[in-house]
């Protein structure tokens, strides 16, 4: 099957890439970091107002853009090459999740949030739970229950990689509201999230490439650019072919989602193990071939080595994906 993007699907990658070129450069990206909410609250803002990211695959029943997974694929891509902290990947899965799951009641009043803007998350067990401290809707999974969390408070736990944010729920005082199936909600959530795990991955693994590239043409030893030398060009080969052979497999498995397919499950599994397992890789060929400034606070390879690392454990590792592949 030829996975080649359409016009439309194009035209919306370079929208959000040339975004993302404007607004989340290296300095924008360290100082969302370190702003209180982990985001940049104008970067959300343009990305939902004038692209619609948030809404592209809710129906337009509940005021979503009628799209579908695979379109919200090609912006997570590009926001993984980007390095972009946003809350659209726990935004994405919270409204799957309820998609999936949830009442029509509860689609019709909480969709149309998201849609907007609104930041959703989901919490699929006891762990961190993604964008938890500014979330305006929370949902989680309880027993076979999907349920709405009303006045659970969050803080923020800190981890490797600042680019995602993460946090704790403390649901003592909260108000919980049965809102749909939880079994078909978390279903659902764990494909998406590891689906989406993928897509980061390929962008930051293309971010990884072209930064190695251009300092093999920049970086000069023994009087040659040490692009020329062989042994690196074959190391940046092989990271060109890890590059589109994941691409590959996840527009495969968000495709697969998309649609529904019956191998969906096993085309997820086999992208997450792949990507995730290129992404540390490139991530290093990153480091080694950059030489020892990659390794400081001020150079951008560190990001991509705490990003490739992080999304390797967000939703399961790659020998765990590979584990829940039936053979």
């Amino acid at each position: 099957m030829d996975f080649a993007l359409s016009e439309e699907q194009t035209e919306l990658a370079t929208t959000v890439r040339a975004v993302l070129t404007k607004q989340a450069d290296s300095a924008s990206v360290r100082a969302a970091v370190e702003s209180d909410t982990g985001y940049d609250a104008a970067l959300w803002s343009t990305l939902c107002e004038q692209v619609g990211v948030a809404a592209l695959a809710i129906p337009e029943e509940y005021d979503g853009f009628g799209a579908t997974f695979f379109e919200t694929a090609v912006v997570l891509e590009e926001l993984g090459r980007s390095l972009a902290p946003a809350p659209l990947l726990a935004s994405v899965i919270a409204a799957e999740a309820l998609l999936a799951g949830g009442t029509e009641d509860a689609k019709s009043r909480l969709l149309p949030r998201i849609a907007a803007g609104e930041i959703a998350t989901i919490a699929l067990g006891d762990g961190p739970v993604l964008d938890a401290d500014h979330a305006t809707i929370v949902l989680a999974i309880v027993g076979d229950d999907l349920v709405e969390l009303t006045g659970a408070s969050a803080t923020w736990s800190e981890s490797m990689d600042q680019t995602i944010r993460l946090g704790s729920l403390d649901r003592s005082a909260a108000t919980v509201v049965v809102i749909g199936d939880g079994v078909a909600a978390r279903a659902r959530a764990e494909l998406v999230g590891a689906a989406s795990a993928a897509v980061l991955a390929v962008g930051l693994c293309d971010r990884a490439l072209q930064m190695t590239v251009d300092y093999s043409k920049e970086r000069v030893q023994f009087g040659r650019a040490i692009g020329s030398f062989q042994a690196l060009k074959h190391r940046m080969a092989d990271m060109l072919a890890r590059v589109e052979i994941s691409r590959s497999a996840s527009w495969a498995a968000a495709y697969a989602l998309a649609t529904g397919a019956d191998d969906a499950e096993e085309l997820t599994r086999t992208a997450a193990s792949y990507s995730l397992e290129s992404a540390a890789h490139l991530a290093g060929e990153c480091i080694q071939l950059h030489g020892g400034i990659a390794i400081t606070w001020e150079h951008d390879a560190h990001l991509v080595f705490k990003r490739a690392h992080a999304l390797g454990v967000l939703f399961g590792a790659p020998h765990q994906q590979r584990a829940l592949v039936e053979l």
